[in-house]
């Protein structure tokens, strides 16, 4: 009990920039002063957080504030995208002290890929000059699915060669940190929650432009991870019944019909971005990427063949926004990811529309679209988020003998 009465104190302050005074925290938690003052004295003692002035204008004396104390503790994350691998070294209040990003190597052999990454955490932390003492652990957003007990990699279909990679223990044993793997979106979604600001509040899907497109949950604050960690799989929402074969069997899934990938073989098709892909760098994320910033370049600048093929894939992908949406009853929808950065202009202009027509609760609240408060590096944000809400976020199981 006193460890989840710790956590959900230092929760209250971290969701609280300016700080808050213990009469305050007293009446945010509910816990008696004297609880409040021993658990504070706990966490000045471990460095957690610092006593930040004094603030007051009322006849009674001036209260000492609290705040998270950006330095006390970090944390590393690692996003792996077939296009991009991201890295971050987080401070405590979520900001990013030392990132650098990386292209995948070529070839499908995970532990060459491990050993890379794993090379350049050691890298990054040298050069971010952050004791090493005061890292809490290494979080790793991946391409789902994944066995989040296990910490394994089982078969992303744009990771060929991933069967069941034991991405968890080999990082541990590679870096000597103790690691956390989850899912790419859940990850941002994590990201969201800790370091978006008002996006990140309430009730809302983190809808994740990568290589592929993925959707993450946040209910009233809580990010929802499903039973076997795998929520937020949207691939085979079917959004045009006429469209494309999709191998699942359907025809115009979102994952046939909106990833990078298919809408840069349309724009080959018609012509726009001359000549094509060979077959095998269909499945090379850094090409993809590549081509599809082209695609997206020349919509922006007014092609109109471009536009709309972008302008397509935005109202195919707001359908199934809107089925999420209508499912879940959000507050907002907040899209981000490494391929989101050149959709943002058309997307914006298409998507908040559609999913207000769209919407069963239209004429009861409204649903905000918006882009990402993380910025680009939102997956690898939200993996070294995933070490410090593990470390510090109250959860029941802290109640529980053994959580």
């Amino acid at each position: 009990m006193g460890d989840f009465n710790l956590t959900v104190i230092l929760d209250a302050i971290r969701r609280a920039p300016a700080g808050l005074s213990r009469v305050e925290l007293a009446q945010i938690v509910g816990l008696s002063p004297q609880t409040i003052s021993n658990i504070s004295r706990r966490l000045l003692d471990q460095d957690l957080i610092v006593e930040a002035g004094k603030e007051g204008t009322g006849p009674g004396k001036p209260r000492t504030m609290l705040r998270l104390n950006s330095a006390g503790r970090y944390a590393v994350g690692v996003h792996l995208d077939p296009a991009v691998t991201t890295f971050v070294v987080l401070d405590l209040v979520g900001a990013v002290v030392r990132n650098s990003r990386i292209k995948p190597p070529t070839g499908a052999d995970p532990d060459a890929v491990i050993g890379i990454i794993a090379a350049e955490i050691k890298r990054l932390i040298a050069e971010s000059g952050v004791d090493p003492a005061r890292i809490a652990g290494l979080g790793v957003a991946s391409p789902g699915p994944i066995d989040l007990e296990e910490g394994t990699v089982v078969d992303p279909p744009l990771l060929l060669g991933w069967h069941r990679v034991p991405l968890r223990d080999a990082l541990a044993a590679a870096t000597g940190l103790s690691t956390l793997v989850d899912k790419d979106v859940t990850s941002a979604a994590v990201a969201e929650t800790w370091a978006g600001g008002p996006s990140g509040a309430g009730s809302f899907i983190f809808m994740y432009m990568g290589t592929g497109i993925g959707c993450g949950i946040v209910l009233n604050d809580e990010v929802l991870r499903g039973t076997s960690g795998n929520a937020g799989e949207i691939g085979h929402i079917v959004v045009d019944p006429d469209g494309a074969p999709c191998g699942c069997g359907l025809r115009g899934c979102v994952k046939s019909s909106c990833i990078p990938r298919v809408l840069v073989a349309q724009a080959e098709a018609a012509g726009i971005l001359g000549g094509s892909m060979h077959p095998a760098e269909g499945t090379d994320g850094p090409v993809i990427q590549e081509r599809f910033a082209r695609l997206c370049a020349k919509a922006d600048a007014g092609d109109e063949h471009a536009s709309q093929i972008i302008e397509r894939s935005a109202v195919l992908l707001a359908r199934a926004v809107s089925t999420v949406t209508n499912v879940l009853d959000v507050d907002r929808v907040v899209f981000g990811g490494p391929f989101w950065s050149c959709l943002a202009a058309k997307y914006l202009e298409r998507i908040p529309d559609l999913v207000r027509e769209n919407s069963a609760t239209r004429k009861i609240h409204a649903i905000e679209v918006v882009g990402t408060g993380v910025g680009e590096d939102v997956g690898a944000i939200g993996a070294a988020c995933l070490v410090l809400e593990h470390t510090l976020a109250p959860r029941s199981q802290r109640l529980l003998l053994g959580g």
